[in-house]
């Protein structure tokens, strides 16, 4: 079947599907399962109202509960299991295996490398950029072009960096920029940038600065702009500077729309993957945890420790999510 179709007959079905769920779910509520007749007519009908809520909520708990919760259960079981013996329970060998690995440890510490700089520096570029280009007049033109990077997808911008760190013999001339501008100023030879130990980290992590720029650009404008103007127009009676505006009056009006922008590009640093597998894959003391799980799942096909180091990630990732979600509840209030 040619895709289109494919594409139509899915959106067919699907939305088809939707709507023959809630109909068909709401008639057999109301007409079977407490029908609106006899002598307790009222309490049926209290009865389905009380029911009807979850029958909206039942497909998106069920997709939930298919998509996020069993593969959570079932990467637990195999992060315990053996894959050499069928299947059997080892406790906490995987994990002792894992925890013995240079490697593990090695994407351990680049984690935490990319932890204390990207979040930091995309969240420090993008409300500098969000300052400034609402000062200029071509502002908006400014900020589409610091957004764009965020249409593009993580593999496409490792690719496109890839490229602009390429080296070439000294006898070539040079394709990547980086490597144009450097011999421009007078470098002997290329540099092979991402194979530079550590700082080929710092190479890794400016593609997702540029990426995330622009997402934290976007959330702190709009968190700029929804300040009252009459604290700054006291602040600047009083005679304060721009500076002392913007890092006493501005920066501590927004501080919660920067805690969540900063916590948002920390839970992405903490599942980078894409970047590192297609500029490096790993190599040249790159690794990170979610490309040492990809190895063992499906290079090394050992879902024991694949899994352990998936659980791993998860324990890291799940404070940041908890801590989100009460704040969230606590701004509700």
């Amino acid at each position: 079947m040619h895709p289109a179709m494919q594409g139509l007959l899915t959106i067919v079905i699907g939305v088809g599907g939707c709507i023959g769920y809630f109909y068909f779910s709401n008639m057999l509520l109301d007409k079977v399962i407490f029908p609106a007749r006899g002598p307790n007519i009222g309490r049926n009908i209290n009865r389905a109202n009380l029911i009807r809520p979850w029958l909206f909520l039942f497909p998106a708990v069920f997709a939930l509960g298919l998509y996020l919760a069993y593969p959570v259960v079932e990467t637990l079981r195999l992060s315990v299991t053996d894959r050499t013996q069928d299947g059997a329970f080892v406790g906490l060998a995987n994990y002792s295996q894992m925890f013995s690995e240079p490697k593990f440890w090695e994407a351990v510490r680049n984690n935490f490398l990319w932890l204390l700089i990207v979040p930091a520096a995309a969240t420090g570029f993008g409300l500098l950029a969000a300052q400034l280009t609402d000062r200029i007049s071509w502002g908006n033109l400014a900020k589409s072009l610091i957004f764009m990077p965020m249409a593009i997808s993580f593999v496409g911008a490792g690719v496109i960096w890839k490229l602009v760190y390429e080296a070439r013999p000294a006898d070539v001339e040079q394709i990547g920029v980086l490597n144009a501008i450097y011999l421009w100023l007078g470098g002997t030879e290329p540099q092979t940038w991402l194979t530079l130990p550590l700082w080929n980290n710092f190479f890794l992590m400016v593609v997702l600065v540029w990426i995330q720029t622009g997402f934290a650009m976007v959330i702190l404008s709009a968190a700029l702009r929804g300040i009252p103007e009459e604290t700054i127009e006291a602040a600047i009676i009083d005679g304060a500077n721009p500076f002392q505006i913007f890092f006493k009056i501005k920066v501590p009006q927004i501080m919660g729309t920067i805690v969540v922008v900063w916590t948002t590009i920390t839970l992405v640093v903490l599942k980078i993957f894409d970047i590192v597998f297609a500029m490096t894959n790993g190599q040249w003391e790159t690794q990170v945890l979610a490309n040492y799980m990809y190895d063992k799942l499906f290079r090394s096909n050992d879902w024991g420790v694949g899994s352990a180091s998936a659980m791993i990630i998860m324990l890291m990732v799940t404070p940041i999510l908890v801590w989100n979600v009460y704040n969230a509840r606590k701004e509700m209030r």
